[in-house]
């Protein structure tokens, strides 16, 4: 008897477990149709708890619990909430090539995500601008090796080195006088 009640526990906590993964999927997309309603608060607090979840539920080291991260790290970004997007990034970055490789898609948008973090601050200082440049002239590289120079991830990372460069020009360049 014993035996049977601790083989129907098991099978309970897997089924648990898949129901809450799912649960946790759809509250992403919920999320995501928020964003699309203009209501982006909302959806940043849903995937802030989709994260978590995932963190609780798969640990650090899933692919899941990586891509729920990135998630709330666009949405933190998007709201201007740059410092807690930078912190969230330096946390699972280390995390996503060991896990999932440095050619990952999932590796590549989390150093662009970073990246862009850094130079969308209001208070980018210029080591900032550099550590974004390098950032994406090393994501950049890869991101066309491995995805090809017209994947959606390549381009966004080359836009993004564009933007870089001129901000890091415009911090170079003096002021003309009039």
């Amino acid at each position: 008897m014993l035996a049977g009640s601790l083989s129907l526990s098991r099978y309970d906590t897997s089924t648990l477990s898949r129901l809450e993964g799912s649960i946790l999927i759809t509250q992403s997309n919920l999320a995501n149709t928020y964003e699309e309603l203009g209501r982006p608060e909302e959806s940043n607090r849903m995937l802030r708890d989709v994260y978590s979840g995932f963190l609780r539920l798969r640990g650090g080291e899933s692919v899941q619990t990586l891509g729920a991260a990135l998630n709330y790290a666009d949405s933190l970004s998007s709201l201007e909430r740059s410092e807690e997007a930078k912190t969230l990034l330096r946390k699972i970055m280390p995390v996503a090539p060991r896990v999932l490789g440095d050619c990952h898609e999932l590796t590549l948008k989390m150093r662009w995500l970073y990246a862009k973090a850094l130079y969308e601050d209001a208070d980018v200082t210029l080591d900032d601008l550099r550590e974004a440049m390098a950032t994406l002239e090393d994501a950049g590289g890869t991101a066309r090796r491995v995805l090809g120079g017209a994947h959606p991830t390549a381009v966004g990372i080359a836009v993004a080195l564009r933007i870089t460069r001129a901000k890091l020009h415009a911090r170079d360049t003096p002021p003309s006088s009039a």
